[in-house]
């Protein structure tokens, strides 16, 4: 008897026993584009892969508290997931992972917290300035759909005559000014995302 449950104990410490939970769960996010991730969990000769769920304010009210998996991010080999396109409204999010090796899966490691992306770190937009003839021209570094621009130029020393100029689309080069001749002109440029109601700081001039 005693070795009936000496051998049912090792069975299910062994074959059946947890995975640890993925841990050190954040979040990396910049110019609204999220990338979860965490720490490896090693099981020696087998390849561990990862699922991971989200969590909206729309679950958590009226859903049972429910979660919704990430197809893209299901049974992968990364210790990363891609979650832009379900981060999709301005509210709190929870996240969670769980790893599988073989038949085993450990239970959900969950992100300390909620993410909002009304927090995602916006940098300045690149951006190159041209003169085209007498045309001053800005070209811009299209940083997604999200995504508009304000402008600043101006005669250098004439900084009270400032003029902006508002880009929603980016898909050319755009037109600021004619030029006097032998003038300086500055420009810099400030990136906006209307759905969060946050702008970046400006670039350099």
């Amino acid at each position: 008897l005693f070795s009936f449950f000496l051998f049912l104990s090792l069975g299910v410490l062994g074959e059946d026993a947890l995975l640890p939970a993925p841990q050190n769960i954040s979040i990396l996010s910049t110019n609204m584009k999220h990338f979860l991730t965490w720490s490896p969990v090693i099981v020696q000769g087998e390849t561990v892969r990862y699922s991971v769920e989200f969590q909206g304010e729309y679950e958590r009210e009226y859903a049972n508290e429910s979660w919704i998996p990430i197809c893209e991010c299901s049974l992968i080999a990364a210790t990363e997931c891609n979650i832009t396109e379900d981060i999709s409204a301005t509210v709190a999010y929870n996240l969670r992972v769980r790893a599988n090796a073989g038949a085993r899966r450990s239970e959900w490691g969950t992100l300390q917290g909620f993410f909002n992306r009304i927090t995602t770190s916006l940098t300045p937009p690149l951006m190159k300035v041209i003169a085209d003839g007498y045309h001053l021209l800005v070209e811009l570094e299209d940083m997604g759909p999200a995504f508009q621009f304000c402008v600043l130029y101006w005669k250098k020393g004439h900084e009270s005559r400032m003029q902006q100029k508002v880009v929603k689309e980016v898909n050319s080069v755009v037109h600021l000014d004619t030029m006097e001749a032998g003038l300086d002109y500055c420009v810099k440029a400030q990136a906006k995302v209307e759905a969060i109601n946050r702008s970046s700081s400006f670039s350099q001039t």
